[in-house]
């Protein structure tokens, strides 16, 4: 399967972000010997239990819910956080990442979906963090585009609606703030059931995975 969908997104110049959540580093190994280096984790504490087992050459990426309070133990090696959704969040990546002398790169996490439980922010909000004055003094880190999740549902054409709203987003914020930023080119979206969709509506990292590692335990 990683050999089937890695050719679609290449086709498509997109990237996978195999979700290893909740699969041990035994699991993992046999899709990083066939080449795959992205992985990502959505809790923190499994994520670093991984970072410290397996090979250093792996591309972490931070796709859950990120609690301020966190942040300082994945800052050393994180690659990319998806799931920015507060100014209070992002200043606090900014400082931890100025601990470590890092850039971390970050998406802003968007709320497309019809169901209220899932995290992200309105177009609203993210302009009025990105007008921030205190913004433009983050020099550690650095928005590297969108991230949203769909809603969990057979509708494809609410699907779809969802990834073309997320790409309207994108495209807002690449006019209004990031016109002159060859960095904010990344579009996260897309998941084992509906990545296809995301695809074909200008997803450049899908996170697949149970379509990779079977149903999680």
């Amino acid at each position: 399967m990683l050999e089937v969908i890695a050719q679609k997104l290449s086709e498509k110049n997109a990237r996978l972000v195999a979700v290893s959540k909740t699969h041990p580093p035994g699991r993992i190994m046999p899709l990083y010997l066939k080449g795959q280096r992205i992985f990502g984790e959505n809790r923190v504490q499994e994520l670093q239990q991984k970072y410290e087992a397996l090979p250093k050459d792996i591309e972490w990426h931070l796709i859950g819910h990120l609690q301020s309070n966190k942040v300082k133990f994945i800052a050393p090696y994180v690659s990319l956080i998806h799931s920015v959704d507060s100014f209070d969040l992002l200043k606090e990546i900014n400082r931890q990442a100025l601990k470590n002398n890092r850039v971390i790169d970050c998406l802003l996490q968007f709320h497309i979906a019809s169901e209220e439980s899932k995290f992200g922010l309105s177009e609203q909000e993210a302009a009025g963090i990105l007008s921030n004055p205190a913004f433009s003094e983050m020099k550690n880190i650095r928005i590297c585009g969108v991230m949203g999740m769909a809603t969990f549902t057979d509708d494809q054409s609410l699907v779809r609606s969802e990834f073309k709203q997320l790409k309207s987003i994108f495209d807002s914020l690449r006019s209004r703030f990031f016109e002159n930023s060859p960095w904010f080119h990344e579009i996260s979206m897309g998941m084992s059931g509906d990545w296809e969709i995301a695809l074909e509506e200008g997803s450049t990292l899908v996170r697949i995975g149970s379509l990779l590692f079977g149903n999680r335990n």
